[in-house]
């Protein structure tokens, strides 16, 4: 069985900075690509960015230039810098990682940008 479990979420003032870690364990020899998703309520969950095998990254439009996503496949985990945060950036961010096969989910972590 995998697990996911993330950490790094809080409260932060707009332009403040946060980094999130995501840390898998289980019976896993390592992932196709890794991912940060988030949900903001009343919101569908959305991805925020990914990283591939080959260290390609993609991010989404609204995070592009502030958030930087890593990932140590060795060590199963990824990352999330978060730079000058904004209020919308507010939500629920799930960590996500796909061997091949399957989609493994964290259980989330808040993170709150206050104005």
């Amino acid at each position: 069985q995998v697990q996911l479990v993330e950490s790094g979420g809080g409260l932060v003032q707009a332009g403040g900075s946060l980094r999130l870690s995501c840390a898998a364990s289980g019976n896993i020899f390592g992932f196709n690509d890794m991912r940060w998703y988030r949900q903001a309520p009343g919101n569908e969950r959305e991805l925020v960015a990914r990283v591939t095998r080959g260290d390609s990254t993609n991010y989404a439009d609204s995070v592009r230039g502030r958030f930087t996503i890593s990932g140590d496949n060795a060590k199963k985990t990824v990352y999330l810098q978060m730079n000058s945060l904004k209020p919308e950036d507010t939500a629920v961010y799930y960590c996500s990682m796909f061997d091949g096969y399957s989609l493994y989910w964290g259980q989330g972590t808040q993170v709150t940008v206050s104005s």
